[in-house]
């Protein structure tokens, strides 16, 4: 049975795929049952407060430990900040990427190899700031595991469905939900259905966690009892497989002789989770005004809570508009913040026709950004009755630092070079003749 998962409240879960494996009142007892090993995954410093300490003790067949020397590996397009290019203050947008054709030589790919960098910022040596990349998987990793000691990974499907095996357990992941993936974790990415792509975040900070409530009360936007862990799950083989990590933004590999998903139970909090976005509970004005962006928070990587989060997720998912003489789309604004917004489903109105799904925008820090000239006359005289937002589920991650962008995503044939005329005839009516 699936468990409920209190994210960031520093609740212990529990689960075992064969039962008598934990043992009682201790977490490394001298013999642990069944011949296997206990080993202990700190995701969080050991004297972390307790409400935001992340760790996990597994019971495995074998110990981490065992595994051939790591040798440096190439990865072509899975890139970790600092970029070469200097942070653009101009907007920037991005058509939906192309997902190279199956059964095609030398195209295949799997979820690993099929990632390419957008943006990013900070850098893994210094546990601070987050890159956003999209992925192309046409290929299952067979005999291939990885480990991410960078960041976190928060994975969130636009085409097809991922099986994502962890160390702890499996989970399934299609269009319209999110997984994370803890920093450290080792796991493997099946394609169940076929290729399929969409949008990662690898975050370098603190874990993301649940937002405060704060005057909203306790019940409202992502609520813990909507995110779920999988349960423990094994399997024990012997066969020449690979373990690939990414540790401080290199690539390195190293031999196995098993896999190394053979963990049997688990305890703790350090543990992957998956969440249906279509759950969030949208807020939002009943009166008037449009409502700020941090109404639609999700999930939250602390940072300054006056010049913002490391790395915020919100979700904005279908929902009512009922604001009366209000601008209801999002107005000219600049914001201390930068803000990648990426679409899952539907369309993205606001600007030049929409975004489809797998096209993605972003706003630096202070970048101007609104509606485009159609949208912004169309809403500014339009009849305003309730409406409901259908087919389409957005999301957007906000981060404090400046995004760089890496020249092979400002060089890739879906970057939209003319993304800046949309805004271009805007008539002035201050001043005018009568």
């Amino acid at each position: 049975m699936t468990l409920t998962y209190q994210i960031g409240f520093g609740n212990e879960l529990e689960s075992e795929a064969e039962p008598g494996i934990l043992p009682h009142g201790r977490n490394s007892p001298q013999r642990p049952a069944r011949g296997l090993v206990s080993e202990l995954i700190s995701g969080t410093t050991f004297t972390a407060p307790r409400s935001l300490n992340r760790r996990t003790y597994v019971f495995r067949a074998m110990p981490s430990v065992i595994h051939g020397r790591y040798q440096p590996a190439e990865s072509k397009t899975f890139a970790t900040p600092p970029f070469n290019s200097p942070p653009n203050p101009n907007q920037m947008r991005w058509d939906p990427f192309d997902v190279p054709d199956t059964g095609v030589p030398d195209t295949e790919q799997d979820f690993v190899d099929g990632m390419f960098t957008i943006c990013g910022n900070g850098s893994p040596n210094g546990q601070s700031g987050t890159a956003l990349h999209i992925y192309r998987a046409t290929a299952p990793m067979t005999d291939r595991f990885f480990l991410d000691a960078d960041g976190e990974l928060l994975v969130m499907p636009v085409g097809g469905t991922l099986l994502v095996s962890t160390e702890l357990g499996r989970l399934q992941v299609g269009p319209g939900e999110l997984a994370l993936i803890p920093r450290g974790i080792k796991f493997r990415v099946e394609l169940p259905d076929g290729p399929s792509f969409g949008f990662v975040c690898e975050n370098y900070g603190l874990p993301f966690r649940l937002p405060e409530l704060g005057l909203i009360g306790s019940n409202g936007l992502a609520n813990a009892v909507d995110f779920h862990v999988p349960d423990a799950w094994y399997e024990i083989e012997e066969k020449a497989c690979t373990l690939t990590q990414k540790f401080c933004g290199t690539f390195w590999e190293a031999s196995l002789g098993h896999s190394p998903l053979d963990v049997v139970a688990w305890r703790g909090n350090h543990v992957p989770a998956k969440f249906n976005m279509y759950d969030f509970v949208a807020l939002g004005t009943a009166t008037v005004d449009h409502p700020d962006p941090s109404i639609f928070c999700a999930l939250s990587s602390p940072s300054d809570e006056v010049l913002g989060g490391n790395a915020d997720l919100m979700v904005l998912p279908p929902r009512w508009a009922v604001a009366e003489d209000t601008f209801r789309p999002p107005g000219f604004h600049r914001n201390c913040v930068a803000e990648y917004l990426g679409v899952i489903a539907g369309k993205h109105f606001g600007k030049a026709g929409g975004l489809s799904p797998g096209g993605a925008s972003l706003h630096n820090n202070w970048a101007a950004h609104g509606p485009d000239v159609e949208t912004f006359e169309l809403n500014r005289s339009v009849e305003l009755p309730p409406r409901k937002i259908e087919d389409s589920l957005v999301f957007m991650i906000e981060s404090r630092q400046p995004l760089q962008v890496t020249d092979m995503a400002l060089s890739a044939p879906e970057f939209q070079r003319d993304y800046r005329d949309h805004w271009q005839g805007f008539v002035r009516r201050f001043g005018a003749p009568a």
